[in-house]
């Protein structure tokens, strides 16, 4: 993680593309008030356990500097939840695992919505992480009980420094919403795979923003769509093109700091 003071500072008077206002553009409308942030948490990897920070860097198009889930190709680069699930159901700190902790409840939130976290970053909400047993783990029947409030999803559109503290904006413009439901994002995502290309089950989990367990089953999903000719095991068909689904996010970069 880098030095707070190495950050660099926002130039909003770079142009941007696809019309996102810059922070705080009044032409756009005043962005609205929605939150702040109460914690911030990285993990580097599987073998180490998340840890809590003050500040990191959300980068576009990847996530946040350093953490684990920073993936260019996944929807779901921040894991977003809120203080009053905590509250509700008696939760240990850090049990959702989130990257983002806000006071907000997240489960009102839609897929589509832009926030601005803190002065300068853009993040778009996907759709809210399923309950997994993870939670069971940590509290018997959590994965049941928990439902939309296990957090919401995030992309990194503009990156940005943020910090405990900073303040969580709701802006007036909107992306296209993703399904919550992996089965109709898995269907989304093989409608359009390239005529004459294939697309691979892991690559396909991690376009659709699942777990790669859910690989096996992905062939019959794949035949249940009518898509059995597009989604292949690894080494399946080496014959055919890869299509790897950059186009899903090609246009999710809205500006970059330098």
């Amino acid at each position: 993680m880098r030095p707070l003071e190495e950050y660099p500072l926002p130039d909003c008077d770079r142009p941007m593309q696809r019309g996102l206002p810059a922070p705080h553009d009044s032409a756009h409308g005043a962005p609205a008030a929605l939150g702040r942030i109460e914690g911030l948490v990285v993990r580097r990897d599987r073998s180490v356990a998340p840890y809590a920070v003050t500040a990191a860097y959300a980068v576009a198009g990847l996530g946040l500097e350093g953490d684990m889930h920073a993936d260019t190709l996944s929807p779901r680069q921040l894991l977003l939840a809120g203080t009053p699930a905590y509250r509700r159901h008696g939760l240990q700190p850090g049990t959702l695992r989130e990257n983002i902790l806000l006071d907000v409840d997240t489960a009102g939130l839609a897929s589509g919505t832009l926030l601005q976290v803190g002065t300068s970053a853009i993040v778009r909400l996907t759709f809210h992480c399923e309950a997994c047993g993870y939670l069971d783990a940590r509290q018997p029947g959590l994965a049941r009980t928990i439902g939309r409030e296990r957090g919401v999803l995030a992309r990194v559109l503009r990156g940005g420094a943020v910090r405990e503290g900073d303040s969580v904006m709701r802006l007036d413009a909107t992306e296209p919403p993703w399904p919550d439901d992996w089965r109709d994002r898995v269907a989304q995502i093989l409608a359009q795979v390239s005529e004459g290309m294939v697309l691979e089950y892991r690559q396909l989990a991690r376009l659709a923003g699942i777990q790669p367990v859910y690989c096996r089953a992905l062939p019959a999903l794949a035949r249940k769509l009518g898509f059995a000719d597009r989604a292949v095991a690894q080494h399946a068909l080496p014959g055919l093109p890869r299509w790897t689904g950059d186009a899903i996010f090609a246009t999710d970069v809205v500006w970059a700091p330098t």
